[in-house]
């Protein structure tokens, strides 16, 4: 009687495909694909990034599915950590020389937040390789149409969960890498940087899939496959070019604003320095001086914490608010706090913030910065991670604000500046800036201090970031850095002003006040939640599937019945 095969065994195929050489092969082709992501991104000031390689650098990954299935998790994650270890290799940076941690343990805070970041890369692959043992039954057609579109809705979906879980991390997703070619940048006013992301995921599918499907199924099977994904590739480009001349038009025609800028190039080991910070304003006072003798400035701008004292307290502050009443209104970043009485007693909460200073050398305005940077401006599970207690020592404890609505600064032609702030790392958010907007900002301002990130890619990294906030809501944006990169940026994401690491220097320039709401604004920042959500049916037919393997395994191992006691 010829004996039954288990259901668990494995075909000689399926074994060939996950001997060690293979394996070897898979992990190989995913540091290929990391190697590519760092390539194409930006990075130092002086490596720009090559951006025309965002469409092929997944294809090696892809590939490491096919070659190794069994360790498509695993070359997921190896992927994953060699390319974030050099996206966020400033983070030693912060840590070690300005955190006060030791260089080791600031290494291993690196790997640890690199290994978390592939996790959502490793998971990329295991789903992938469920979804395409799922659809081996299917018509090949089907099958192709199946694996071409199920990797950008999987990649753009675990985007934006990262950017949601555990307070959020979304630094520098696929899209940010187009930041310096506007005419690519103009879809994101529909569905955000999270609809680049999807487009390139798509092109680098498409790319791998043609010789899988070519070998298997041939020609007739990437018909509708290809065609679909050339339609949406057409309208976006259709789209961009619409888009472009209508913003155009829109720029020429919008009131505009004369706003200034000043990066006064503190070092960080001197910024909060009480012996220094007389030295500071007065380099502040003396570049917005001149600048503002030279142009008829509506608005001037310093970055975060340009001001590096409470306000409330130092007589300092006098000499800032002379100037405004003198001069432009000026919106600077500044710490301060408020009393609250309770019936516990006196409360005090910090902040870190931006105030408006109008010519009435008064406070017209404050915004407190919403999304603080854990570990950064506070500690998150203190008790936890007791080890980081030198850290927290050094940064202090700031109280979220709540209040995303634009300040108000009228103009001597009796306009109105409205612009939303956003505080260093909220520039990374899309939701803050999206917010502002749609409470009526006409422009954006990203105050920030980047010292603290040294000579690294974080400056680009950070306004490239930017640079997509001003596009998904068709809004100028200004943005302060203290020690750079500084710049200011047209609702077409075209940057002006952009100035160096490291330098002192201040400029101006006139902005468009632009009103049109992007369909970003409305409803397109759902897009990235809108794919994750999609996952979830992607899966379901998967998780059916292995209950009825379960359910068969189970029966096939019971013993049969022989009608005896």
């Amino acid at each position: 009687m010829k004996e039954k095969t288990p259901l668990t065994a494995r075909s000689p195929q399926e074994a060939e495909a996950n001997s060690p050489g293979r394996q070897a092969a898979a992990l190989a082709a995913a540091l290929l694909a990391a190697l590519l992501v760092n390539v194409a991104m930006p990075g130092l000031e002086t490596w720009r990034g090559h951006w025309w390689l965002l469409p092929f650098c997944l294809w090696p990954l892809f590939m490491a599915i096919q070659i190794a299935p069994r360790r498509a998790g695993w070359a997921g994650f190896v992927f994953g950590v060699a390319a974030w270890l050099g996206q966020l290799s400033w983070v030693t940076i912060v840590l070690g020389r300005y955190g006060g941690l030791p260089p080791w343990l600031s290494w291993i805070v690196l790997l640890l937040l690199a290994a978390y970041m592939a996790l959502y890369n490793a998971l990329f692959c295991r789903l992938l390789l469920a979804l395409h043992r799922l659809w081996a039954d299917f018509r090949p057609a089907r099958a192709a149409m199946l694996a071409l579109w199920a990797p950008p809705v999987v990649w753009t979906g675990l985007d934006a969960l990262r950017g949601q879980l555990f307070t959020g991390f979304p630094w520098m997703d696929l899209g940010y890498g187009l930041f310096r070619v506007p005419l690519l940048l103009t879809p994101a006013d529909l569905g955000g940087h999270h609809l680049l992301t999807f487009t390139l995921v798509l092109v680098n599918s498409l790319l791998a899939l043609l010789p899988v499907v070519l070998r298997r199924s041939g020609l007739k099977a990437l018909c509708a496959p290809v065609a679909s994904a050339l339609c949406l590739l057409v309208m976006l480009a259709g789209y961009s070019g619409m888009r472009q001349k209508e913003t155009r038009a829109e720029i020429e025609a919008a009131h505009r604003a004369s706003i200034g800028l000043v990066q006064a190039n503190i070092e960080q080991d001197l910024k909060w320095n009480p012996a220094f910070k007389e030295a500071t304003v007065t380099r502040y006072l003396g570049l917005s001086a001149g600048l503002a003798k030279d142009n008829d400035l509506d608005l001037l701008i310093w970055p975060e914490s340009a001001l590096p004292f409470y306000p409330q307290d130092d007589p300092l502050a006098s000499r800032v608010a002379g100037f405004a009443a003198r001069g432009p209104m000026l919106l600077t970043g500044a710490p301060f706090y408020r009393v609250t009485e309770t019936l516990e007693g006196r409360v005090v909460q910090y902040f870190n913030g931006a105030l408006l200073i109008g010519p009435d050398a008064r406070v017209a305005g404050t915004y407190a910065k919403q999304h603080l940077v854990p570990f950064g401006e506070y500690i998150p599970l203190k008790r936890l991670l007791f080890f980081l207690k030198p850290l927290a020592e050094t940064i202090g404890d700031f109280t979220p604000g709540r209040h995303s609505g634009p300040l108000a600064a009228p103009t001597p032609d009796g306009r109105e500046l409205r612009p939303g702030v956003l505080v260093c790392y909220e520039s990374v958010f899309p939701k803050i800036a999206r917010n502002s907007t749609a409470q009526g900002a006409n422009c954006l301002a990203n105050l920030t201090n980047d010292a603290w990130y040294g000579r690294s890619s974080a400056p680009v990294q950070s306004l490239a970031m930017a640079v997509l906030r001003a596009v998904e809501n068709r809004r100028s944006l200004v943005r302060a850095a203290n020690t750079g990169i500084s710049g200011l940026i047209d609702p077409l994401g075209r940057i002006t002003g952009e100035t160096g690491l490291f330098t002192e220097i201040a400029v101006a320039d006139s902005l468009p006040l632009m009103h049109s709401v992007s369909v970003f604004t409305k409803v397109g920042h759902a897009f990235g939640l809108c794919c994750a959500l999609l996952i979830l049916p992607l899966l379901l037919p998967v998780l059916l599937r292995r209950l009825g393997q379960r359910a068969a395994r189970r029966q096939f191992c019971m013993p049969a019945r022989t009608g005896r006691p």
